[in-house]
């Protein structure tokens, strides 16, 4: 297994476990943020793509 396959495996790893612990928390509104923080992010690694296309 190379490096970046292993780097993008534990960058995965984590982002699962942050969602994992926000919502074991139980509390609506670090759940909340929680998912628009990665909504707006993945929206935001969109628009960038496509400016260096």
């Amino acid at each position: 297994m190379s490096f970046g396959k292993t780097r993008g495996f534990l960058y995965k790893l984590a982002k699962l476990l942050g969602d994992i612990s926000a919502i074991s928390s139980g509390n609506p509104k670090k759940i909340a943020k929680r998912a628009g923080r990665r909504t707006v992010g993945k929206a935001a690694g969109k628009g960038i793509g496509r400016l260096f296309k």
